[in-house]
């Protein structure tokens, strides 16, 4: 009987790794189609804006679904602001306030920013918040943001 579990134990640890890689594939980013594209419908890149302002999120060939929902070829937004590193199709996109997450399938948002320039970039993220592979993100765009009450010169 010890033979049993011991050889039932040395199985099972066997076929550990595979079960782990496994999972860990699934984690990551799925497929997307080749012809996907993400952009900005607004604002345009160089716009000057003031106070809050309206960005909107444009997706082709591909669906917007709620984050934790798994169907081929579909995701939810995220709005990277500020952000330079570069995207790890390994990593779940991570949630702070230069990684804005869109988890109900919105595909628009007011976005308060200080003045001064910043960059706005898209990633498309599958349920789980990983980027697909290869990644689905639009160009990354600048916006300059004015002082509240600032005049605008001719």
């Amino acid at each position: 009987m010890k033979i049993i579990r011991c050889a039932a134990l040395a199985a099972a640890l066997a076929l550990l790794p595979i079960v782990l890689l496994t999972s860990a594939a699934y984690s990551q980013g799925k497929t997307a189609p080749k012809d996907a594209k993400l952009y900005f419908i607004t604002p345009q890149d160089g716009q000057k804006v003031r106070g809050g302002f309206w960005v909107r999120f444009g997706l082709r060939n591909m669906g917007v679904t709620h984050a934790g929902d798994d169907y081929q070829n579909a995701g939810h937004h995220h709005l990277l602001v500020d952000v330079n590193d570069p995207i790890d199709t390994k990593e779940p996109i991570p949630q702070d306030k230069s990684h804005l997450h869109f988890g109900a399938g919105q595909t628009e948002t007011l976005l308060e920013l200080p003045p001064g320039t910043h960059t706005l970039q898209l990633v498309l993220g599958d349920a789980k918040h990983y980027p697909f592979d290869p990644p689905v993100v639009s160009d990354k765009i600048t916006v300059r943001v004015r002082q509240p009450g600032s005049v605008r010169r001719r």
